[in-house]
């Protein structure tokens, strides 16, 4: 993976975002990260995901 600034990535969200965001469970939304259907990220020293905008917005529009 090409290495990006964190200004590149634009907003990041947390599972619990995107999940009240799509009307999913949290642990829907990591699953579909996990299966790769979207892309997320890890950060901290603890490995939280993060999931760009972007990812979601795209992801919505795939699966309408």
């Amino acid at each position: 993976m090409a290495s990006m600034a964190i200004n590149d990535l634009g907003p990041m969200l947390t599972a619990s975002e995107v999940a009240e965001m799509l009307h999913l469970h949290v642990n829907t939304v990591k699953r579909l990260g996990d299966r790769g259907e979207l892309p997320y990220y890890r950060v901290c020293k603890r490995g939280d995901r993060r999931f760009r905008l972007d990812d979601v917005m795209q992801f919505l529009a795939r699966n309408r």
